[in-house]
């Protein structure tokens, strides 16, 4: 069991990444290159937070064994003099007596195993959001028709990227040479290095840490409100609406060009290939549309006509792509939104319901699968719909809550080791009396992976206009994607260098004199920067209190309400307007969905009520018709010769005729066209189709005068 809680837990986190990535991106559509690298970034990210409480117990073995070897090297206290003879010899109370025997944990990982995987696991993450995370960035965006074209697109917008390093990197080379005091050998310059980027990622985490410590249990607060939930989707609607109507004008606006470079640059012009790249990425209607409306047998003429460069077609290309992408993402989210909005005003109406049945405005048309019809029945999806669902999420909020309270106690007092503040800190030092490894992985888990719910959830909420923004349903693009593992990679280390300051692991923060983890052991000694480590790494996280309160009475959606951006305020008159238009949006929905389903009940009732007659009328007139080609040709053959000889001349025609009676049938019949109209299934009508003097006999011609 020495290293199967590593590999269980490395094929378990590599799973976890493969499925949000599927909900995020497209494997279907996005290029292979942007999927790998944001499944890459997000597996090391994952990685690093799962395999850190297996390092922190393997430390606390460690530190077990070598307090037991420093104890068996002390020679034995004896609380009685040296003269001192007892006639009990057994009673000889030591020091060995304190220490417990060392248990040698069930996910214990031998020596030289994790400084290794730290180590490439932690460079591996920060090569990816340094270095080539941006690039493939700029590749994604980039509007060029050939490989060598994105890849120079990228090049060019990363130059002022790369030589900011650059110029800092050779900043501090020049600083170091000018004093020759300073002896920074190449792992002091690393950890300085180090030091720089978890500063970086620590100053983005307490942002995002202390919006995620109060909106998180908030939001489960809210949930259990199918009221304030029902205002706030209809606030949704309203502001998803004129996204999307801004999204169709900018795609109409973007096909428009497509449509006049299209139409000017002709079938055997140089730059036709582009073009053509360029329609395959728009919708199949307007593909279809420019298609007809062209003309690709038309010369082009240079001196008449003036026609876009490469340099343009890029740029354009680049828009397509991003107005399609725009596109489709909003009408998901639109329909998502629309079925969210219907089924919480079905619980508002079920929760009055005295049946204790919940009833669905718009049934679900597919047949209900084992688990709705045995497990899921109507009457537990209103108990849980309308009674028990609300109090769960109120009690997850309350849990939520407590463990927020004290990440921001723990957070502001982390730093005093006598007495011992920290709740967490206190919580590892319990169970490492009892050496409970199980308890302290369980504990060391539960406490970051609420960390890094608190900040991931918060990248995968916040938007930055339209450039970023991670949209479930596979609808977030190309740029998004991997600027969310570049905050990964920025944002995990240290958080997970945080965590292990909240519960005493770091000797650069506590100054205990403590077996270091291996993770610590690859950040270096963060000392050889004292003022970082003794003065911003400590009271830095203290800000958490002043955002939480600012987070708490919503201070940034009130400025952001101020400055004209759509907040949901509850005292605003903006946003009164915002939600009755919103309602007044998915009533104007519910009525043209239930238009659309009367239609189809309609037809299907007509289908079921008069296709069996059809078929039963059908079935009979064909077989009068076989009756009467059979007593016809009967007839015929029972004359004589001459007759026989007149027959022969004239029966081509008759046959025909009888033929063409026989198989009479409109030209545009379909089994749908008797349903539309009901008069022709009436009784005494012929059912055959709109020609109705055709399948009619002569002696009933003028029977409707």
């Amino acid at each position: 069991m020495s290293g199967a809680a590593l590999g269980i837990e490395i094929v378990v986190v590599f799973f976890l990444a493969l499925f949000l990535l599927h909900r995020y991106g497209d494997f279907r559509k996005q290029q292979r290159m942007v999927l790998f690298g944001t499944l890459l970034a997000w597996y090391l990210c994952f990685l690093i937070v799962f395999i850190l409480p297996l390092d922190v117990s393997t430390t606390i073995y460690k530190q077990c064994k070598i307090d037991h070897e420093d104890h068996a090297s002390t020679p034995t206290l004896s609380p009685f003099p040296a003269n001192h003879t007892t006639a009990n010899t057994s009673v000889t109370p030591t020091k060995r007596s304190v220490l417990k025997t060392c248990y040698k944990p069930w996910s214990y990982i031998p020596d030289g195993i994790m400084p290794v995987f730290w180590r490439v696991v932690y460079w591996t993450s920060q090569c990816l959001t340094w270095l080539l995370l941006p690039f493939m960035q700029s590749y994604a965006r980039s509007g060029g028709f050939s490989i060598t074209g994105k890849i120079k697109t990228a090049l060019i917008e990363n130059a002022i990227y790369y030589g900011t390093y650059l110029l800092i990197f050779g900043s501090l080379l020049i600083y170091v040479a000018v004093h020759p005091e300073w002896h920074l050998s190449w792992y002091e310059l690393q950890t300085i290095g180090i030091t720089a980027a978890n500063t970086w990622g620590l100053f983005l985490l307490v942002l995002l840490l202390g919006y995620g410590l109060v909106e998180i249990p908030r939001s489960y607060w809210n949930a259990s409100r199918h009221g304030h939930l029902l205002i706030k989707t209809y606030f949704k609607a309203s502001k998803l609406m004129t996204e999307k109507a801004d999204a169709e004008e900018n795609l109409e606006d973007v096909m428009e060009e497509v449509r006049k470079v299209s139409e000017s640059i002709k079938y055997n012009h140089p730059l036709r290939k582009y073009v053509d790249t360029i329609l395959r990425k728009c919708p199949v209607d307007y593909q279809e549309k420019m298609g007809r409306n062209m003309d690709d047998y038309e010369d082009f003429d240079d001196k008449q006509n003036t026609y876009p460069s490469e340099k343009s077609l890029v740029k354009l290309h680049k828009q397509v792509i991003y107005a399609v992408q725009r596109h489709n993402r909003t009408r998901v989210q639109w329909q998502i939104l629309l079925q969210q909005a219907i089924h919480l005003e079905d619980v508002a109406k079920n929760e009055t319901s005295t049946t204790h049945q919940f009833v669905h405005s718009f049934p679900s048309s597919e047949p209900a699968g084992w688990f709705s019809r045995y497990v899921y029945t109507a009457t537990v999806e209103w108990y849980w719909e309308c009674f028990l669902k609300c109090w769960f999420y109120r009690l997850l909020s309350v849990v939520l809550t407590l463990f927020s309270v004290a990440v921001v106690w723990s957070e502001c007092t982390f730093f005093s080791t006598r007495p011992v503040l920290s709740l967490f800190a206190v919580f590892i030092q319990l169970a490492e009396r009892d050496y409970n490894y199980l308890y302290i992985e369980m504990a060391c888990f539960i406490t970051i992976f609420f960390l890094c719910t608190c900040v991931y959830s918060t990248v995968f909420r916040i938007r930055v206009f339209n450039y970023y923004y991670l949209a479930s349903h596979h609808q977030t693009d190309a740029y998004s994607l991997q600027f969310s593992g570049m905050l990964f990679c920025r944002l995990t280390p240290p958080l997970c260098l945080n965590f292990l300051g909240l519960i005493h692991m770091d000797s650069a923060i506590s100054h205990q004199q403590k077996e270091q983890t291996a993770y610590t052991s690859i950040m270096g000694s963060m000392r050889v920067l004292s003022f970082i480590a003794n003065g911003f790494y400590i009271y830095y996280p203290m800000l958490i209190v002043i955002l939480c309160i600012a987070t708490y009475f919503s201070l940034g959606t009130r400025c952001l309400n101020l400055l004209g951006f759509q907040q949901f305020v509850g005292d605003s008159e903006m946003t009164s307007d915002l939600i009755d238009e919103g309602k007044e949006l998915i009533r104007r929905e519910k009525r043209k969905r239930q238009r659309t389903e009367d239609g189809e009940n309609r037809r299907r009732e007509w289908k079921e009520r008069y296709g069996n007659q059809r078929d039963d009328y059908t079935a009979r007139n064909r077989t009068s018709h076989e009756l009467k080609e059979t007593s016809y040709s009967d007839t015929v053959t029972a004359g004589n010769n001459r007759q026989a000889k007149y027959s022969r001349s004239g029966s081509r025609p008759e046959r025909d005729c009888i033929e063409l009676l026989q198989d009479a049938e409109p030209l545009d019949f379909n089994a749908e066209s008797l349903t539309d109209d009901p008069l022709e299934a009436e009784p005494g009508r012929h059912a055959g189709g709109r020609y109705l003097s055709m399948s009619s006999s002569r002696s009933r011609i003028f029977d409707d005068v």
